[in-house]
């Protein structure tokens, strides 16, 4: 589902600043890893590189099996608008749109009519418990709302590739460990492919591997030998 290889994004004239140096995996189709490591170990320019919104020095990326950099910029932004959904720790909703216009805007830009869209953007806000308040807009919503929200937006084109910058970021523990439930929940449904970046262990326990990013390098792996969080807040397959 996506694959990278040999991948390196070196910044300055020189090359001096290395992000991602040679690196190498493979995420599965409906498997769930998460990217953990301290600030500048290059873990947004992953997901800048797996998104295209930037193009590596070297190495081949891939999704879906196909190459990155055989794609225009136009393709580009197709593949993003139909292939991935993202989740941003800062929400990245438009301000002067309701939640129902939030997230019915990917479908809009898919050019179907606003019937449709509105339809489907109701059923997804319901989905995540927040069609009551799909008229409201992001200032009048709460962090944990504004973040149901972004996921309804993100996953309304049932993208086959879900990444997340920090989705639980901004905030608070209790909100934190409801949205990793419901993205649980989300993930049993649609069984889409979840690349998580992180600095939160219960977010990375979500995961079903976890992978550690310093300085540019993968320096371990590990698998959690879970499926998500229980009811009780234990990870499940602990008793």
């Amino acid at each position: 589902m996506i694959q990278m290889t040999n991948v390196s994004k070196v910044y300055g004239d020189q090359g001096t600043v290395k992000a991602l140096l040679n690196l190498n995996f493979k995420v599965e189709q409906g498997e769930r890893v998460a990217v953990m490591g301290p600030s500048g170990s290059g873990k947004s320019t992953l997901l800048n590189l797996i998104c295209g919104l930037d193009e590596p020095t070297s190495g081949s990326i891939k999704l879906e099996g196909v190459e990155l950099a055989s794609l225009n910029d136009d393709r580009r932004t197709r593949l993003r608008r139909e292939k991935i959904g993202m989740i941003f720790q800062t929400f990245n909703l438009l301000p002067t749109l309701t939640a129902l216009e939030n997230v019915a805007l990917p479908l809009r830009l898919q050019g179907l009519r606003r019937h449709v869209t509105e339809e489907r953007a109701t059923s997804m806000l319901d989905r995540v418990g927040l069609k009551i308040r799909a008229h409201h807009r992001p200032d009048e919503l709460s962090g944990g709302e504004r973040q149901r929200v972004a996921i309804a937006r993100a996953l309304i084109f049932r993208p086959p590739i879900l990444l997340g910058d920090e989705p639980t970021g901004n905030l608070d523990s209790a909100t934190g460990e409801e949205i990793l439930r419901l993205l649980d929940d989300l993930h049993r449904e649609y069984n889409n492919t979840v690349l998580l970046v992180t600095h939160n262990d219960l977010a990375a326990a979500f995961c079903d591997r976890i992978l550690t990013l310093r300085d540019g390098q993968f320096i371990k792996e590990m698998r959690t030998g879970r499926t998500g969080i229980s009811p009780a807040g234990e990870k499940s397959g602990e008793k």
